[in-house]
């Protein structure tokens, strides 16, 4: 199983003047030069409101020689497929072919409410997305007609680059019909090892089979902190994973895996809880560990990242 670190663009000090802070693209470059020089697999980008994790991690790209690079994720309703395409060609050109895109549909309150754009098919709004996107991502030419596109004799390419892989942020059934047909596979969030052996793993797999496709990957996402002061670390962590527990998609899987608070998904304590925690993912099929390490105390940051390097 590889193994992953997760970055969001939010400084992750434990000082609480520090709370808020955008990362600078300089620390996401050196972040990466130093997963990579400890033996990481990947680096992931969120992309939300303030860097752009594609061209972020384009330049974190060039600064480094073997990391792949990857969004977790950007959302697609802001930007057309042809226009993504573009962006994660030239980002593959930029690394040598080391820069995975991770697309998402996000949610109706980032959607619908924060930008004024519908929400009211997702599952088609993304079924023609890949329509349109894939072949693009595999040097070939776009033709499709569909409700919300419609794209003809158009190609996106670079000198160098191939293809780019693509993964979606899958968790219904639905989704995960889609990232098996259409992709190389699912990056995910707030899913538990029994959800993951029991429904996304099994419903991916089927369906690249039947699409006659490679065996997809599962980069499986959970939030992770190396400390003795368990209770104190999820008591801090709670109120920033809270929201997951409201948004549908999310709060369906928390329920599949039977996990009431968000926090309760964390991987949180000593050498031998994460060890387990990580084993877990491993032996529920996920083919790669993407840690989203929680600066719960002073230090766990810098603690944690070391012992997964360790495994």
């Amino acid at each position: 199983m590889r193994m992953g670190i997760m970055t969001g663009t939010r400084a992750r000090s434990a000082n609480v003047n520090e709370i808020g802070r955008t990362h600078t693209v300089d620390e996401i470059s050196g972040l990466a030069a130093r997963a990579e020089n400890a033996g990481f697999d990947t680096l992931w980008m969120a992309n939300v409101f303030s860097l752009d994790a594609i061209m972020t991690l384009a330049i974190a790209g060039r600064e480094t020689k073997k990391i792949e690079v990857g969004t977790a994720v950007t959302p697609t309703y802001p930007r057309h497929p042809t226009a993504i395409a573009q962006q994660a060609v030239t980002a593959a050109a930029a690394c040598g072919n080391r820069f995975t895109l991770g697309i998402g549909l996000a949610h109706k309150v980032m959607i619908e409410d924060a930008l004024g754009l519908s929400y009211a098919k997702p599952a088609r709004h993304m079924r023609e997305y890949l329509e349109v996107l894939t072949p693009l991502l595999r040097g070939e030419e776009a033709n499709f007609s569909g409700e919300q596109y419609s794209v003809h004799g158009l190609t996106v390419g670079a000198a160098g680059v191939d293809s780019v892989p693509i993964v979606i942020a899958a968790l219904g059934e639905h989704m995960l019909k889609l990232a098996g047909r259409f992709t190389d596979g699912t990056i995910t969030w707030m899913v538990g090892p029994k959800t993951l052996e029991g429904h996304t793993i099994p419903t991916l797999v089927n369906a690249a089979t039947a699409a006659g496709r490679n065996a997809p990957r599962v980069i499986a996402g959970f939030p992770i902190a190396l400390t003795h002061r368990v209770d104190e670390a999820r008591a801090k962590l709670a109120p920033g994973l809270a929201i997951y527990g409201s948004l549908p998609s999310y709060r369906a899987m928390l329920d599949r895996e039977g996990i009431d608070d968000p926090v309760g998904i964390a991987i949180i304590g000593d050498e031998a809880t994460l060890r387990e925690g990580v084993a877990r993912a491993r032996d529920a099929g996920a083919t790669d560990f993407n840690a989203a390490i929680a600066e719960v105390d002073e230090g766990a940051y810098d603690r944690t990242f070391d012992f997964l390097a360790s495994l």
